[in-house]
């Protein structure tokens, strides 16, 4: 990625000391080729994006009278749901009236998306939008010309994005100057902390108002531990513990699979890598002494079973989360656990460019029609029925509703994805019942104050070191995951991991972050 334009910068502190209103705050294994019939005047070329945005399709506003059905394959992370046909079916109604298109949800468990993404891609298998972000490989997969190029598709297909969406969000996302995903319009502001079974606390007499740190939750799992040994303490599995970004406030300036960070809630700009940031070390051993306490899972390591879904299974205290206004209400809602859930923060709120990239969706090389893809992408931003349906499933099947407030109905478990915050503008949703009723207004006081990241408004170009970033991905995958839940000897396994990203050209990649960083900064 290239350093973000001066005006991108402007924007974003903009956004934050205005407090301008946001617009909007994880399927079945079928690989069914689309049909030659389904296939509209979109390019057949499946290798070139460029080929692929070159066709002429009909006005967007007479889509639907001009255009051939087409079956949109949607991938994302996340549990794969019961009712899912029964919303397929609902939403193909809108869709075919709107766009003449039908859709094909695949929820991919979070535990092996990263994988399964991986796999879709070289495979070349015909997916027509993918969620992606900063933190799940963006610029990886950019650089393996996975996604379109969508200034075409945006302006001509895109109309209900950018009238709506603040510029902040497409201005900060974008790689070498182009937008690849169409971000979700949703809070900015990041903060991280825990969500924790509060009747159990309240059951157990412990008083979480004392917990500050991650040092402060010692007591606390000890005395989940002693008085409640069929519970664990703390469930923790990749990309979920107390260094994930969201928690350690580490700002990778760019892609979060790129080496180099430096603190968000900091105003120093030297970057460093991860084993020479001394938050992260402590925090490892922080982590490990938990876990030879016996308060992690002794899994963590290798399960595949998301934080989420341990918790609704009943047999665990507290999770590690991304936190915003309400999140443990909105879990308490998708996991069944109503009045059982409260949040703690356990950070400093914070706010830099990977906020802006934090949860997108882009169209894929693969797709048979760009077109149709962005249209839909449009109507998740703008169709208020079509958004929720996907969100929260059937009105009088899956919840009822009195204005704007909904309440789980009797099949609620049955198609609740919890994914509002992937789904396109989320201030289109409905509020639930358990949550405060003025939940956007939260969000955008959520977005006041937060600390800024000295890095704000810079992205890294990892094109000069891109053989370097491949060689280290499958590094992190040996090693990052075990050392993170504490599941390894820190002392042991971090310098033998150090060693292996020196030898792959860590130093490298540190040191040209670090040179483009500084020009960055230098131009303002």
């Amino acid at each position: 990625m290239v350093k973000a334009k001066k005006s991108a910068l402007v924007l974003l502190m903009l956004a934050l000391a205005l407090t301008l209103a946001l617009s909007a705050c994880g399927k079945s294994d079928d690989k069914e080729e689309t049909k030659k019939e389904e296939t509209t005047t979109a390019s057949t070329d499946e290798t070139k994006a460029e080929d692929t945005t070159k066709t002429e399709p009909a006005p967007a506003e007479n889509a639907a009278a001009n255009l051939k059905e087409y079956k949109l394959v949607f991938t994302y992370p996340g549990t794969p749901q019961k009712d899912e046909a029964v919303i397929e079916e609902a939403a193909n109604k809108i869709l075919k009236e709107k766009i003449n298109a039908t859709i094909d949800l695949q929820p991919i468990d979070w535990t092996a998306w990263e994988d399964k993404v991986n796999l879709l891609i070289a495979s070349r298998e015909k997916v027509d939008i993918f969620f992606t972000a900063q933190w799940s490989k963006y610029a990886v997969n950019v650089g393996k010309n996975a996604f379109l190029d969508l200034k075409p598709l945006l302006e001509q297909y895109g109309k209900d994005i950018t009238s709506t969406l603040d510029p902040v969000f497409l201005d900060g996302s974008k790689i070498n100057g182009i937008n690849y995903g169409v971000p979700t319009d949703k809070e900015l502001a990041a903060q991280g902390g825990i969500v924790y079974r509060k009747d159990i606390a309240d059951e157990l007499g412990i008083d979480m108002s004392k917990v500050k740190t991650i040092a402060d939750l010692d007591a606390v799992f000890a005395t989940v531990k002693a008085k409640r040994p069929e519970l664990t303490p703390l469930y923790l599995l990749k990309g979920e513990t107390f260094d994930s970004h969201y928690l350690g406030n580490f700002d990778a300036l760019g892609d979060t699979a790129v080496p180099g960070v430096i603190l968000k809630d900091s105003t120093d700009t030297t970057v460093k890598a991860s084993y020479d940031q001394q938050r992260y070390v402590d925090t490892l051993k922080l982590t490990r002494d938990f876990f030879t306490k016996g308060y992690i899972n002794s899994d963590a390591a290798t399960t595949t079973t998301m934080n989420t879904e341990a918790l609704k299974a009943g047999n665990v205290f507290a999770i590690t989360q991304s936190l915003k206004p309400g999140k443990a209400k909105e879990l308490e809602t998708s996991l069944g656990l109503g009045g059982k859930l409260e949040q703690i923060e356990l950070n400093e709120k914070t706010v830099s460019t990977g906020e802006t990239a934090g949860s997108m969706l882009a169209i894929s090389t693969t797709s048979k029609d760009p077109a149709r893809a962005m249209m839909f992408i449009n109507l998740l931003h703008s169709d208020k029925e079509l958004n929720n349906l996907l969100n929260f499933g059937i009105e009088g099947t899956h919840y009822t509703r009195e204005g704007e407030i909904i309440t789980p109905a009797a099949k609620a478990a049955d198609y609740s994805p919890g994914a509002a915050w992937m789904f396109g503008n989320q201030f289109l949703n409905y509020v639930f019942n358990n949550e405060a009723p003025d939940k956007w207004d939260q969000f955008r006081k959520f977005n006041e104050g937060p600390k800024v990241s000295p890095g704000l408004g810079f992205v890294f170009n990892s094109d000069p070191v891109k053989a370097e970033v491949s060689a280290i991905v499958n590094i992190d995958r040996q090693y990052q995951t075990a050392l993170e839940t504490g599941s390894v000897d820190v002392d042991k396994v971090l310098p033998e991991y150090k060693d292996k990203l020196i030898k792959a050209g860590v130093e490298k990649i540190v040191a040209e972050k670090q040179k483009q960083l500084n020009e960055y900064l230098a131009a303002k």
